[in-house]
């Protein structure tokens, strides 16, 4: 709503119209030639220009993101305006307006980062004596905007926000070792500092949105010690690594030869199965031959008969052995034998 400045702009208009009259009634009567109607005019247009100052002095109007206070001749009024157009009495209440959106306040290590430029980092010492610096920013807003302007007025930011939650974040850093606040410990840090900033600010009219641990800054001496501390872990880590390396190799080689010892019995097992198949088919074949003999003695001398070559005619034997063939009878024609 732009009503009350369009207001303020025709008041103004009709002052600079109030002062022209005068001026042009002036020179006119420097010129010898009276402008009659001059007094009239100045009085109308001077009316005219209190009336809308007047008027725009009494409207007042409030953004949707903030609350005015009204003060008073006696004091102020105890409701505050709301969004829209308002009226009050002219020079007799003015109204303090405040914005009730989200506010973020920060404090950086960094340079132009924060409300206050240069380093403004909350230093803390821990409960084992070490040093840090903490960054962090703070998002509130205006809960009860009467509080507010009775205790703290425009000062809220700077005198109830930061020195309450400056203080608060060293009160709890304090109680935390620095490996603690680095590492398993630091939400719960968070959510402590948190807790007790928004019960400070709920009793000076404000709402705790969100309270951010930004950044800690540890000293040169505890980063040193942290990078050898990782340096060391990572060193024990690849040694144990390659303990468990050559452990799983030494489990490998013994199984290869397990497998190679087990291949070697059941290669053996298998020859020896296999020579015992073999020995037992040749008693079987030699049992069998046997039986064949005692029952067919023929069989030889027919096998001896076989293996002769077909051209023999004569066949010398010494005369003290005894024949394996059966001779042909010395009446048979063609035969003889030699003694």
């Amino acid at each position: 709503m732009h009503i009350p400045i369009v207001i303020r702009g025709m008041a103004t208009l009709a002052w600079l119209l109030t002062v022209g009259i005068i001026i042009l009634a002036v020179v006119r009567a420097a010129q010898g030639r009276r402008l009659k109607s001059a007094p009239a005019l100045v009085i109308v247009a001077m009316l005219f220009a209190i009336v809308l100052t007047t008027v725009s002095a009494g409207l007042i109007y409030i953004q949707p993101n903030e609350e005015g206070v009204v003060m008073t001749v006696s004091g102020f009024r105890t409701t505050p305006l709301g969004k829209g157009l308002h009226w009050v009495v002219p020079y007799a209440e003015t109204v303090k307006v405040y914005s009730i959106a989200n506010q973020t306040y920060t404090m950086s290590i960094a340079y132009e980062e924060g409300q206050i430029q240069g380093d403004d980092s909350v230093e803390v010492r821990t409960s084992d004596g070490q040093v840090v610096q903490i960054d962090a920013s703070v998002i509130f807003h205006i809960d009860d905007v009467i509080s507010v302007h009775i205790k703290w007025q425009d000062r809220y930011a700077n005198e109830l926000v930061r020195v309450e939650t400056r203080g608060i974040i060293r009160d709890e850093a304090s109680q935390y070792r620095v490996d603690e606040i680095n590492s398993v410990k630091r939400q719960e840090l968070v959510e402590g500092i948190r807790e007790t900033v928004s019960s400070k600010l709920n009793d000076s009219g404000l709402v705790l949105d969100d309270f951010i641990l930004r950044n800690i800054q540890f000293s040169a001496e505890y980063q040193v010690a942290v990078e050898q501390k990782q340096i060391a872990e990572q060193q024990a880590q690849q040694a144990a690594f390659v303990v468990q390396q050559r452990e799983q190799e030494a489990l490998q080689a013994r199984k290869v030869a397990e497998g190679e010892a087990a291949a070697l019995v059941i290669n053996a097992e298998g020859r020896a199965e296999a020579r015992l198949i073999e020995a037992e088919a040749e008693a079987k074949a030699l049992e069998l031959i046997a039986n064949a003999l005692r029952d067919n003695p023929e069989v030889l001398t027919f096998e001896y008969i076989q293996k002769l070559a077909d051209q023999i005619k004569v066949m010398l034997v010494p005369n003290d052995n005894p024949y394996l063939l059966p001779l042909p009878s010395l009446e048979e024609e063609g035969a003889f034998s030699v003694p």
